[in-house]
């Protein structure tokens, strides 16, 4: 995928739009630290940094516990370098002080989402965050299957790159689908029932889907492809022989994907699943890729981190990616 990269571009004195990764809790670094990169490039080369983004599900309101403030706080801290934060996004506060900006510093825009322009992808509001910038970047992959006005409206309008973490996702994710390790085996738990619609595409990917979580629960046809737990009398978990099962192909693995826990780890009784799923893929020799927030939350509790070759920031948009081998933001981005 031929992805234009920040690397290959001179930015000193340029005002640079970066569509941050900044759906987080309040003093949750992780997101942040893996887009440091992209940051300390920019800060480099002295660049104008203005970082946008949104948090959570303010639908189209303001919403003070939903504000970006905190967050300005969390980059500055990963950073060591200081991070102005006003509350507005295309008024003439925002105007004032992106006109005010000098080489290396940095200006975070109120969460996106306060205005309904954002999700709803309208052109005059891409317009008017395109206007504050020279130059767009995209550092969050994790929303980037989203058709958003700040993923696909202002990269139509500003010359634009992938972030630098960004682009690793895509280059990591990709060896999934381009010569990949046979067999590929795709582990599929967590809770949420839409991870189901994307079963047709991954059973032309992978040679076989072990479904787990409370996904059994909602399965109606089941593929050859398919091997589904079965659960546990209160649901919380899967039962052993389901685990030998799922352990058993696993080993032959040459490429392992994992998108969510398998049963209800945060509970001591209802984590023999989800721990003896996952170490057993750590064990093996396969190349192993994990995503999403809980599937994340698993594998530190049970201190794997750096076994896999991959943890993607994005779980829904990891996803999407595989199951159709782009995204919105991405093809924003190529055109």
């Amino acid at each position: 995928m031929d992805l234009p990269k920040l690397e290959n571009y001179e930015l000193e004195g340029k005002r640079v739009i970066v569509r941050g990764d900044l759906d987080i809790p309040e003093g949750d670094f992780t997101r942040l630290e893996k887009s440091e990169k992209t940051y300390e490039y920019l800060l480099s080369q002295k660049a104008k940094i203005i970082v946008i983004g949104h948090r959570g599900r303010p639908e189209d309101k303001t919403d003070d516990n939903l504000s970006l403030a905190p967050i300005a706080k969390n980059l500055q801290s990963v950073l060591g370098a200081y991070v102005k934060f006003i509350n507005d996004t295309t008024g003439n506060i925002a105007q004032t002080e992106v006109n005010s900006l000098n080489p290396g510093e940095i200006l975070m825009l109120e969460n996106l989402r306060f205005d309904k322009g954002e999700e709803g992808n309208d052109d005059l509001f891409a317009e008017r965050l395109a206007s504050y910038g020279d130059f767009y970047v995209n550092e969050c992959f994790s929303s980037s299957h989203r058709n958003h006005a700040s993923f696909v409206g202002i990269p139509k309008l500003l010359p634009h790159a992938a972030g630098i973490r960004f682009a690793r996702e895509i280059e990591k994710l990709s060896k999934v689908l381009q010569n990949p390790k046979r067999p590929i085996v795709l582990v599929l738990g967590g809770l949420k029932e839409g991870k189901l619609k994307y079963l047709d595409s991954f059973t032309k990917i992978a040679d076989k889907v072990l479904v787990g979580g409370r996904l059994p629960e909602f399965l109606q046809n089941i593929d050859h492809k398919l091997i589904v737990a079965n659960l546990t009398a209160d649901k919380e978990d899967m039962t052993v022989r389901s685990i030998e099962l799922f352990e058993a192909e696993i080993a032959k693995a040459g490429t392992v994907v994992v998108s969510g826990p398998l049963g209800k780890f945060e509970d001591e009784g209802h984590r023999l699943g989800t721990e003896r799923v996952f170490k057993a893929i750590i064990a093996s020799d396969a190349y192993k890729v994990a995503g999403g927030g809980d599937t994340e939350a698993a594998i530190s509790m049970f201190g794997l981190e750096e076994k896999f070759d991959w943890i993607s920031v994005g779980g829904g948009a990891m996803l999407e990616f595989l199951a159709s081998g782009t995204l919105p933001g991405i093809e924003a981005l190529i055109d």
